[in-house]
């Protein structure tokens, strides 16, 4: 069941964080929804939903250009399908204004996000007040931006600019948007801390405090970059670096301030490229795709399994559709 992350977000607010996760492919498609009903086999109890969960599937402009858009929504359509028992939203993940246009008027989508904050303020203001009045009129949901996060998404490179809390609450006035990711030490990408450094926690306090009471944010660049996935791609041959992420312990007391929603994208693709390198590395003469895509949905199943707990947020999916009722 497809709903707006208004609707999850009011279930979730000061309890648990809702994940998002972008995907690009069958396989990620197919392991998200498994692990988000609590699976990662086909055989495993329909009946058990200790770790079932709502979800954000999120689908970048890459992801959209990357082939040809219909692909994914079918493919997307399909996996609502076959996994009737679920419950997420359609998002675009880091839209310019033509793009969100663009999903607004294909009627597939449930949120859109508009990422003006490489724009001065009142100009981000501007463009997002356009991107709600066109969304809302469709019954769709608006997050936008404020702040910038360091790191590379898509084609735009960031220069970290915490938000600040008083822009935030004129920003969500005159915008008219129904959440807002906002910068507090995170980054695009594999590279985010170095040292003892993680989210600033007390600058998040603060701007819960300036906005409407039970105003969703949205915490962008939030993977973890597990040492594990990194050690086992380098052992097979990749070069990651020392690279870190965000404390998973930090989730939670981040969800307890408000944040409703946690931007997880990188650590899917490491998980991608360990299951992929492991596999050419320890059967050089296979070559069917098919073993090793059954591998990696298994894998990444998982691993969204142990994300949601995490967040808070598994175990959730019961009350959610309670609260839809």
């Amino acid at each position: 069941m497809i709903v707006t992350t208004k609707q999850l977000f009011k279930h979730a607010y000061g309890r648990y964080a809702v994940g998002a996760y972008n995907i690009n492919n069958l396989e990620q498609t197919v392991g998200l929804f498994r692990g988000n009903l609590g699976k990662s086999a086909k055989n495993e109890d329909p009946n058990d939903n200790a770790q079932s969960a709502p979800f954000i599937l999120q689908i970048s402009r890459g992801a959209r250009g990357y082939s040809d858009k219909r692909f994914l929504e079918a493919m997307i359509r399909t996996a609502d399908q076959v996994f009737p028992e679920v419950i997420f939203a359609v998002h675009l993940d880091h839209g310019t204004e033509e793009a969100c246009y663009d999903c607004i008027e294909s009627g597939f989508y449930s949120s859109v996000m508009i990422d003006a904050s490489h724009e001065e303020f009142e100009k981000n203001i501007e463009i997002t007040r356009r991107i709600v009045d066109r969304a809302h009129a469709k019954g769709i949901v608006v997050e936008a931006e404020l702040g910038q996060l360091g790191g590379v998404e898509e084609d735009v490179v960031g220069s970290v600019c915490l938000t600040d809390p008083a822009q935030a609450a004129e920003f969500v006035e005159k915008s008219g948007c129904d959440s807002l990711a906002v910068a507090i030490g995170t980054s695009h990408g594999a590279y985010k801390f170095s040292g003892k450094q993680g989210l600033r926690l007390d600058v998040l306090t603060e701007i819960q405090k300036a906005l409407p009471k039970n105003f969703p944010m949205v915490m962008h660049g939030s993977s973890s970059v597990p040492k594990e996935w990194v050690d086992r791609i380098n052992a097979a041959g990749g070069k990651l670096g020392s690279a870190s992420g965000v404390n998973e312990d930090q989730y939670l007391p981040a969800a307890k301030l408000g944040v409703c929603k946690v931007n997880i994208d990188t650590d899917g693709r490491l998980v991608w490229c360990a299951i992929h390198r492991e596999a050419f590395r320890d059967d050089p003469a296979n070559f069917d795709l098919r073993p090793i895509g059954k591998a990696f949905m298994a894998e990444y199943a998982k691993y969204i399994i142990h994300k949601n707990t995490k967040l808070g947020s598994a175990g959730q999916l019961e009350g959610v559709r309670k609260s839809l009722k």
